[in-house]
């Protein structure tokens, strides 16, 4: 039985980003693209809807503070709700915030051009989880959406 491209495995926050996620930024909609003649004809800007779910896609820039290698660090995360999701927690910095997501799946892709490909992931989000007390050995919440990131 083989595996369908495109599956999103469903994974558990703190499996995947074991040391959180940071947001950067806020959440905005995840807008198709229009053409600068569609602009000129004043067509309105369309949403992404994901063909899995029939939700509309939101997407937002987060860093995780466990990649080493920077260059990974940072991506987009999707996120698939009707409502934009609004993060549970405060800002740490101005325009950051540690968060965490709830509904997180993984779609592995691959990355990279040439010979210097790289297995990488495009994670998924419902939305935000309500931010909990952490161990001493989280400094953060973290929450990411559907976005590529995170190479193995």
């Amino acid at each position: 039985m083989a595996i369908e491209k495109g599956h999103r495995f469903a994974i558990d926050f703190d499996d995947a980003f074991p040391q959180g996620l940071v947001m950067v930024g806020e959440v905005i909609p995840d807008n198709e693209y229009q053409s600068r003649e569609d602009r000129a004809a004043g067509r309105p800007v369309r949403q992404r809807v994901d063909e899995v779910t029939g939700k509309r896609q939101w997407r937002a820039a987060v860093t995780d503070p466990g990649e080493t290698k920077a260059k990974r660090a940072s991506f987009e995360v999707t996120f698939m709700a009707d409502v934009q999701p609004v993060p549970t927690t405060s800002e740490a910095l101005p325009g950051m915030r540690p968060i965490e997501l709830d509904g997180l799946t993984a779609e592995p892709r691959v990355g990279g051009q040439g010979e210097f490909k790289y297995q990488t992931y495009v994670f998924r989000a419902t939305g935000f989880k309500a931010a909990a007390g952490k161990s001493s050995s989280r400094s953060a919440s973290g929450s990411s959406a559907s976005g590529e990131g995170k190479a193995a």
